[in-house]
């Protein structure tokens, strides 16, 4: 097939296109570089340099790479930038987007799958409870609203138009090639501070010296996983958690990571962050066939070893 994956220059974007470059497929990238990196964009990969937010653009690369699929990646996924800059965020995660559906409609897109966010859409999720695909929503964030915004459109795009859509809802997804020097991705973030021995900040979930929030971590290899069987057709429902289900606190990420790294965190504690719930775990229901989600120790070895080579080079 051929698939266009927008934001394939970024963290989990590109981990996707080279997977589906390693299983045959051929895959155009979109990206306008401004978070992602040139160098994680496969060779083989037509790269399409430009912004989804602007419609001339987005047609002209549909015009000439034509796919069959769209793994739309591409976003703005700052809870702390959608707070600050709703309008920003609502240009890119809706109006961007409205131009890739438009232009699937008007391509014949066999299916667009769209990842949204299990981490932040279902708002508040009770102690000792796991946030399942059938929760009501309850958007607490500019960000959250945006991409449950798009899960609606898409609906609506299905009804209407017969456009077909798998919807990721991602929990808080992490691993190599994430960057630590944006707002988002507290596993980069403090793993880069961690190698430099430097001081860790633990932003409270409530109030300064608690445990911080609560959070279901994702290994990038998982997500890509899910995309892969998404693309491919083999995930039949229409709205997935990818997840592992496993509540950890921010101090319990601290320590964990310590240990893999081989040193006692030095921890600071912050005030809450705006826009942050306080804590947010998925169910993932069925699981794919002989699928077991990466354990946070496993992922964090990974990760670590990941950001050791980039550092010796």
């Amino acid at each position: 097939m051929r698939i266009l994956v927008t934001g394939g220059a970024g963290f989990i974007g590109s981990h996707v296109a080279d997977t589906l470059l390693s299983a045959g497929h051929t895959v155009g990238v979109v990206d306008d570089l401004s978070t992602g990196r040139r160098d994680n964009i496969p060779a083989r990969a037509a790269f399409h340099q430009g912004d989804i937010r602007d419609e001339a653009f987005v047609t002209r690369v549909f015009g000439e790479f034509k796919p069959d699929v769209v793994s739309h990646q591409a976003a703005q996924t700052s809870v702390a930038i959608s707070t600050r800059e709703p309008l920003r965020d609502a240009e890119i995660n809706v109006i961007g987007t409205l131009h890739l559906l438009q232009q699937c409609v008007r391509r014949k897109v066999q299916r667009i799958v769209f990842a949204s966010t299990g981490g932040a859409v279902y708002g508040e999720v009770p102690e000792g409870e796991r946030a399942r695909v059938d929760r009501v929503p309850c958007p607490l964030s500019p960000y959250a609203c945006s991409k449950f915004a798009i899960e609606n459109y898409l609906r609506a795009y299905k009804f209407e138009h017969g456009l077909n859509s798998t919807i990721l809802r991602y929990a808080n997804v992490y691993g190599p090639r994430q960057d630590p020097h944006g707002e988002a991705g507290v596993v980069a973030i403090f793993t880069q501070r961690l190698l430099d021995r430097e001081t860790i900040q633990v932003n409270a979930r409530k109030d300064p010296a608690d445990a911080g929030c609560v959070r279901d971590y994702v290994f990038v290899g998982d997500v890509v996983r899910y995309n892969h069987l998404a693309i491919d057709g083999s995930i039949t429902d229409p709205v997935v958690n990818v997840c592992t289900g496993q509540a950890t606190s921010t101090l319990e990420l601290a320590r964990t990571l310590g240990k893999v790294i081989g040193i006692e965190p030095d921890i600071r504690y912050g005030g809450r962050r705006a826009g942050d719930v306080e804590r947010s775990v998925l169910d993932h229901g069925t699981l794919p066939q002989d699928y077991t989600p990466t354990t946070l120790e496993e992922g964090l070895r990974k990760t670590v070893a990941w950001f050791k080579t980039r550092r010796a080079k």
